[in-house]
């Protein structure tokens, strides 16, 4: 189901997935085209293209095929430079009728994939639930922590790419799964949206997460034979997108929807973060069992 003012960045063709693994080890691009198209076909803004530890020639070439079938834009999704290079270099922006691609995703450790920005425009992802101590990649424990990792990456990205606005940027605080988050994690990343949201200095600027992490390790269904996943996920969003979530790496199987306050998945979440520790696990075990 589409929400008004989200933008689903479909995840499928990620080889992280085994499924699309195994389509990449077969080099199935049949496969691989035929997942872009059901992905285009179920509403997906951008389609995801993720080639693991592949040769960037490759990537290029996947990067052309996808764009003959579909005019969805694409996230080129990669932490190295060649790799990432070659997809950027690949894309075509008459072929997604003029929108720039997603590079995802960029960290403070990574800003050297900006220089890219100068071969082909795009829209970054920004990783703020890192941050750099000492010269080494640390995780942001705090919400002050995160909302100041965001301000430092969008000020990096508008100094050295020209012609750049807010517009072009798109945070991702970090999501953790909710069914083992004893240290607070939910609760760091709804108070930092929460302060980036509230800065003027960020405003415009795009919110996105890897919505599937939300609930990676729980089981498909609860004990009256209900959802467990989707209701969850869609709870979060009704949470997040008041505070600037407008996107997220998702599904394009899920279901999403706004919840009502009163809806069982809502009033977990709401609970959730009102505890700490163990009780966050109890409570979403609670909501499942």
């Amino acid at each position: 189901m589409a929400i008004d003012g989200l933008t689903i960045i479909a995840e499928a063709i990620n080889d992280s997935v085994p499924s699309t693994h195994e389509l990449l080890e077969a080099n199935d691009v049949d496969g691989l085209l035929e997942l872009a198209r059901v992905q285009d076909q179920r509403g997906a803004g951008y389609i995801d293209v993720n080639v693991g530890p592949r040769r960037p020639e490759f990537m290029a070439e996947l990067v052309e095929k996808i764009q003959s079938i579909t005019a969805k834009p694409l996230a080129i999704d990669t932490p190295d430079p060649e790799i990432a290079r070659a997809g950027l270099e690949a894309y075509d922006r008459q072929r997604a009728g003029g929108a720039k691609p997603i590079l995802n995703s960029i960290t403070s450790l990574r800003d050297e994939m900006f220089d890219l920005h100068a071969l082909q425009p795009f829209k970054p992802i920004l990783l703020v639930s890192e941050h750099e101590v000492d010269g080494h990649s640390k995780p942001c424990h705090t919400a002050e922590e995160t909302y100041q990792a965001a301000k430092h990456l969008v000020g990096t990205f508008r100094r050295q790419c020209d012609g750049t606005s807010n517009d072009d940027c798109i945070i991702d605080p970090g999501i953790a799964p909710i069914g083992s988050d004893t240290e607070g994690n939910i609760h760091r990343l709804i108070a930092a949206m929460d302060l980036i949201h509230c800065d003027a200095e960020l405003a415009g600027v795009h919110a996105s997460v890897g919505l599937s992490n939300f609930t990676v390790m729980l089981p498909p269904k609860r004990a009256d034979g209900s959802p467990v996943k989707s209701p969850l996920e869609s709870a979060f969003i009704t949470k997040a997108m008041p505070l600037g979530l407008d996107m997220v790496i998702g599904s394009v199987k899920r279901k999403y929807q706004l919840l009502e306050p009163d809806h069982p998945a809502m009033t977990c979440l709401e609970d959730c973060l009102k505890l700490d520790g163990f009780d966050v696990l109890m409570r979403v075990r609670e909501f499942y069992s």
